[in-house]
């Protein structure tokens, strides 16, 4: 079984990783979501308290995948926490998938993961992800490394997150209407 550690720090984009979390789960990856604080519930941009599972440590690093959601006051938290941007490069260094979203695009910049890689990211991100290839698309996966443009994108993100890790999200697509409703 697939595994993935979804980060959620004060400020974080409750749309962004509630969607996230439920479409990885509704694949079937062992989705787990991780805090920095004892408190398991943390608070969201728009005041939403969601209660995580685990604090974040070192058993952050078995996963198969790293979730970055956005939300704009979280970037600067996650950047500012040494021991998580240092577990940032310990997947990139591993060859471990990435993933990071909207702001969390910011941080995967600021932890030098994207040199090199095409990327994607919100409006107006061109000139903040300035190591990576910048695309106008709205889900990018490029080597180790997915990213999304923000809000209204959890959905391709967390397609293309399963496709990376070589799941077909066909099924859950259909059992949405993803396509019938013009998912892109």
């Amino acid at each position: 079984m697939k595994t993935a550690a979804v980060m959620v720090i004060d400020g974080f984009e409750e749309s962004e990783t509630i969607q996230i979390t439920d479409l990885l789960r509704r694949a079937e990856i062992k989705t787990t979501t991780y805090r920095f604080q004892e408190d398991p519930y943390v608070t969201g941009m728009q005041k939403m308290k969601v209660k995580t599972d685990a604090i974040f440590g070192e058993e952050v690093k078995n996963a198969d995948v790293i979730v970055v959601p956005g939300g704009r006051t979280c970037a600067a938290k996650f950047i500012a926490n040494n021991e998580f941007m240092d577990t940032l490069k310990w997947f990139n260094d591993n060859h471990k998938l990435i993933a990071g979203m909207c702001s969390g695009t910011t941080v995967l910049e600021a932890a030098g993961v994207l040199a090199g890689k095409k990327a994607t990211g919100y409006t107006g991100y061109e000139e903040k992800l300035k190591s990576a290839t910048f695309v106008h698309e709205v889900a990018v996966y490029d080597q180790n490394i997915v990213t999304s443009q923000g809000p209204a994108t959890p959905y391709p993100f967390a397609f293309k997150i399963m496709e990376a890790l070589g799941i077909d999200p066909s099924y859950i697509k259909g059992r949405l209407l993803y396509e019938k409703a013009g998912g892109r």
